[in-house]
């Protein structure tokens, strides 16, 4: 969708730019056209003073001259313009579609892929707007100079917060605390990243909700990882349970059914934590079920088989 947004406002400003030409060509024609003669005898008689006549020669010449940008923009250029922006567009979909093609039939290599993809688009566009301006219209550097000098001005004074979401974005892809496809919490919201954006990060949080935090406040505040870019990632499962619970049978039902979850993770450890707490007055006890699973993905339907399956086995041993 983004790329369908740049090669329309390409098309345009392309398109406002040639009929830009094509009027001043217009405006230069008239011009040159006009006796020059009765102009400059109509600009001198409002002066008191005539100047010599070598200065009016000058002046003749001044006045008749029109700026000649006509081999800057041309119907041969505008063309190539489009077919290198369609060319770069197609070129991507192509790229995209094979990189997640061989991510799907290699999950190990999802998550080293999805990091890749933006870096990509930021490259192929780079090249392609480069080969445009350089290589189709090659304006003088001069120009060049003083168009970029008014865009940062312009940005400067009218896009302070988005100046600072794009240095947040480029601290992120150089800095990486977080990738795509790590599992993270930034303030109060959690979720896998799914996307890095020069203005936004988007994470799918559990309730499957895409949230566009702006980078300059996920920099401006800490960050927790849960895989650091790993496939497998942690994951706790709290259950309550009463206070006078024997906690050596509990530990050894809830290790014992983590073994055997189709999700888990074995070559990483399992451990099982009890905390005491009060809820209403009471106390009770919070037993927490730490295990790696096999994939983030698996993250909450281990976190639930956990909950249903240990206090099932709790009831049936005569525990609860």
């Amino acid at each position: 969708m983004k790329t369908r947004k740049i090669i329309g406002y390409s098309l345009l400003f392309l398109i406002c730019i040639s009929f830009s030409s094509l009027l001043h060509g217009q405006a230069a024609n008239t011009i040159t056209t006009t006796d020059s003669s009765q102009l400059i005898t109509d600009t001198l008689a409002s002066q008191t003073a005539l100047p010599p006549v070598a200065e009016r020669g000058n002046l003749a010449q001044e006045l008749t001259q029109a700026p000649d940008v006509s081999g800057l923009i041309s119907f041969p250029k505008i063309f190539w313009s489009v077919v290198f922006l369609l060319l770069g567009y197609f070129s991507l979909k192509i790229l995209t579609g094979i990189l997640n093609l061989y991510a799907e039939r290699k999950p190990r290599h999802k998550s080293l892929v999805r990091r890749v993809l933006p870096m990509i688009k930021i490259l192929v566009w780079s090249m392609v707007v480069y080969i445009i301006v350089s290589g189709i219209f090659s304006p003088p550097k001069e120009t060049v100079l003083a168009f970029f000098a008014s865009i940062g001005v312009a940005i400067g004074f009218a896009s302070q917060d988005l100046l600072k979401n794009l240095f947040g974005g480029l601290m992120i892809l150089f800095d990486k605390p977080f990738q795509i496809g790590d599992r993270i919490e930034t303030g109060k919201y959690y979720g896998e990243v799914v996307e890095i954006g020069i203005r936004s990060t988007r994470i799918v949080t559990p309730g499957d909700n895409i949230v566009s935090v702006p980078n300059s406040e996920i920099m401006n505040q800490s960050i927790s990882n849960t895989n650091s870019g790993l496939n497998n990632c942690l994951v706790s499962a709290d259950i309550y349970l009463p206070h006078l619970i024997d906690t050596q049978r509990v530990r050894q039902i809830a290790i014992e059914v983590a073994q055997i979850s189709k999700y888990v993770y074995l070559n990483k450890p399992i451990a099982v934590i009890f905390f005491s707490e009060k809820t209403n007055k009471e106390p009770v006890l919070k037993m927490r079920l730490n295990a790696y699973v096999m994939n983030v993905g698996y993250e909450f339907l281990f976190k639930s088989e956990m909950t249903e399956l240990v206090l099932r086995e709790l009831k049936n041993e005569g525990l609860m």
